[in-house]
């Protein structure tokens, strides 16, 4: 498949993870990777972007990226500063046809600064669960009937919970190590087989989110 001469195509961005976080006691975390990926059967050009450019470096902000293949983008926090702390500043990936440069598609991730080191805040994640009251009276999970109403037409419709759990699982195999890489994880994927895992997570995107 190729894009069209002279047709602004639209085609889905697959970049993983869709939101970084940068935490302002932890300089490990002041650099962190985006992985860009291109199922299509054709090379594209991508650029980069941000809403906040003076703030962060980006190794290599436009390239190629050949059919079937993925890259990893460098960024770096360079204001770890405790007044730019819990700001959303957001990156955006271009997709561009490698011949005319028309943009075909984009994506944004956002990126935010937070006070406090990783681990710490996980704790703080894990404090902040607690169990919820059971209330008699109220049928429970199991007999409750969970619609989403759609607006236009009134009728109601099953949320798809198979989408839902195929997306987390190709998010959870997309964290794993690839191919190569230095990693005490037993289980290493290759770049192939995640280039599939994010095409397919990007299907189950729009599934998910499409208007019924």
């Amino acid at each position: 498949m190729q894009p069209s001469p002279g047709f602004e195509q639209k085609v889905p961005v697959f970049v993983f993870p869709q939101s970084i976080i940068f935490y302002l006691d932890d300089q490990t975390t002041y650099k962190q990777v985006l992985t860009l990926y291109n199922p299509y059967d054709f090379a594209v050009k991508f650029k980069v972007m941000c809403t906040a450019p003076n703030k962060y470096t980006v190794v290599d902000p436009e390239g190629s990226i050949k059919p079937r293949c993925c890259i990893d983008i460098v960024v770096r926090h360079n204001a770890t500063t405790s007044s730019n702390c819990n700001i959303t500043d957001k990156f955006r990936i271009q997709m561009q046809d490698h011949t005319t440069k028309q943009v075909i598609g984009k994506r944004d991730v956002t990126a935010r600064l937070v006070p406090g080191t990783q681990d710490a805040s996980s704790d703080r994640d894990r404090d902040n669960f607690q169990q919820l009251p059971i209330v008699s009276g109220v049928p429970s999970p199991q007999q409750q009937q969970y619609l989403v109403r759609d607006g236009r037409s009134g009728r109601a419709v099953a949320p798809n919970y198979v989408a839902v759990a195929v997306g987390v699982l190709c998010c959870i195999a997309l964290m794993l190590p690839t191919e190569g890489d230095r990693s005490s994880s037993p289980l290493h994927l290759s770049v192939n087989f995640k280039l599939v895992l994010a095409y397919v997570l990007g299907l189950v995107t729009m599934v998910v989110l499409r208007p019924y």
